[in-house]
This record gives C-alpha cells, sequence and structure tokens, in this order.
C-alpha cells in the first residue's frame, strides 16, 4: 500500500542531525546508506536544511548548526543525532512535560510549513523533540535498509525514565528479558489501518514478542562511561559491510555486538555522533 505514513501522539516520528558542513555530512551519509537530498530551505536561507530521502520517500533531516555545544548536542559537546516524538498539539504536550519535571529547551518554532518543532530535556537532562506535523509527518522510509529502524532511549535511571515518559506520552514498557520494549497502545492497529495492512501478519510469521507491533523503541540502562541520551538506529542489509563503508568514508566503528535477532555496529561518524547500524538477522527455527 502506497499511502502516507502518519504517527500518533506519542509515537516516534523523525530523527535528525546538525553538522556545520551539511555537503560533507551529505557525501558520508549519502555514501553509507544510499540517501539523496532535498533542500527543505530557501536558496541562501541560513540555518540550511535537508532532507534526506530513500528512493524518493523522506527518512531523516540534516540540518546545519555549530560544530559543538549547540541545543541538544551529545554530552561531550559534539553533534547528536535527534529523535522527534509526535505531538497533536505542542502547548497542551508541553504542559505535561513541565508538570512531570521536564524542560522546555527551546521552541515551539515553526519549521517551515512542514510543522512546529520544540526541543527537550526529561528530569534528567537527555534531550528530545517534539513535532507538531502539518505539511511533513515524519519518516516516510523506516525499517528498510538504510532507514531509521528504532529510537531507544539509554537511562541512568530506568525507572524514573518509565514515570516521565508513561505521563507524558502513554508510553507502556514490556520487560522482554534482554530489554524492555517501549510501546504505543494502538499504533499497530494504526499501521495496519493505514500504511502496514500486513504487519500483524508479517510478525506472526517471525514469532515477534507479543505488543511488538505497538514498539517504538527500547529502554534500557547506560553501559558505564555512556552518558544518557536518545540512540538512534538504522537498518541495514548487511552490518559488516556498512561498517567497512563507514570507515572508508571517513567514520570509527566502536562497537560489534550479535543478538538473537540482530547483527550491530555502533559507529562514530567523522563529527562525532554516534549512531546504531542493525542488520535484522530473526531465529531460523
Amino acid at each position: 500500500m502506497d499511502q502516507i505514513r502518519t504517527y500518533p501522539e506519542g509515537v516516534t516520528s523523525w530523527i535528525d542531525v546538525e553538522h556545520r558542513d551539511i555537503e560533507q555530512a551529505k557525501d558520508f551519509y549519502g555514501g553509507l546508506f544510499g540517501w539523496t537530498f532535498a533542500d527543505a530551505t530557501p536558496p541562501g536561507a541560513s540555518p540550511r536544511y535537508v532532507i534526506a530521502q530513500l528512493d524518493g520517500r523522506d527518512a531523516a533531516g540534516l540540518g546545519e548548526g555549530p560544530a559543538g555545544g549547540g541545543v541538544g548536542t551529545a554530552a561531550g559537546g559534539g553533534p547528536a543525532w535527534n529523535t522527534y516524538v509526535a505531538v497533536d498539539d505542542s502547548e497542551v504536550a508541553l504542559d505535561r512535560i513541565r508538570s512531570a519535571g521536564g524542560r522546555v529547551l527551546s521552541g515551539p518554532q515553526a519549521a517551515g510549513e512542514g510543522g512546529r518543532s520544540t526541543v527537550c530535556a526529561d528530569p534528567a537532562g537527555v534531550v528530545f523533540r517534539l513535532w507538531q506535523a502539518r505539511r511533513r509527518p515524519g519518516a516516510q522510509a523506516v525499517n528498510v535498509p538504510g532507514a531509521w529502524n528504532f529510537s531507544d532511549l539509554h537511562a541512568a535511571d530506568p525507572a524514573a525514565a518509565r514515570e516521565f515518559y508513561g505521563r507524558v506520552f502513554g508510553w507502556q514498557f514490556d520487560d522482554l528479558g534482554f530489554g524492555s520494549m517501549i510501546r504505543v497502545p494502538g499504533y499497530g492497529d494504526h499501521l495496519q489501518s493505514t500504511s502496514d495492512p500486513e504487519i500483524h501478519e508479517r510478525q506472526s510469521g517471525i514469532a515477534a514478542p507479543p505488543g511488538f507491533a505497538d514498539a517504538i523503541g527500547w529502554l534500557s540502562e547506560v553501559q558505564p562511561g555512556e552518558a544518557p541520551h536518545w540512540h538512534v538506529a538504522f537498518t541495514v542489509a548487511d552490518r559488516d559491510a556498512t561498517a567497512a563503508d563507514a570507515e572508508r568514508l571517513g567514520g570509527e566503528v566502536l562497537d560489534r555486538t550479535d543478538t538473537d535477532w540482530t547483527r550491530d555496529a555502533v559507529i562514530r561518524d567523522p563529527w562525532g555522533a554516534v549512531f546504531t547500524a542493525s542488520q535484522f538477522t530473526p531465529p531460523s527455527g
């Protein structure tokens, strides 16, 4: 079904990263994921913002930003991938965020005719963003090689994170032993009735965990030496080939792990933004 993918309130809907030199960032990510790019801002406008596309569908954003230290950058001051959560009304959502102990760092502000963006932080200081869609509902290329897979919350205090995000967005958390799945109840049914009519049948065929159609990400505790953050993962066809391409393009492979379901590589781009390349390898039995 070739239908626009829409995002109910509380579902993570968009990702982007800010770099000082967009042309260099385009070279790296275009070479890594096969993205093409379309300018979202008028010629000569500053800061510049481009939409990365995969097979003509919106996949992510690249924004022109400071070399480090801006709102939403990584704990070390460098660039970081940003995760946006869909909301129907920014002001109403901000009231919930404040009452739950979060903060508003900037916005809401119009992002052209695409929508309204707000930068927030949870009570632990982890930065996330809100997206109130207008013309751009969110990522259209997802869960295919070269596209966004999940955004995962690496929290210093997972219990506190559950309390905050549950209050603000109605998220539910299922402990599956190997991790806590973040769900928006009813999201799978929304996808089935709109852009992904075979989602339940497909996931049943691979024995996915109950409720996986509602999943929007994972919650885990930070590892020693890791700062709390929202971490972006991209689907790839071949973890090792992607890791080799990243190194060839000037990135660095920080870690490789294999699980029952994925083969992952944690990659740092040439300017410091960290993300995961994830090859889906479901159990065969």
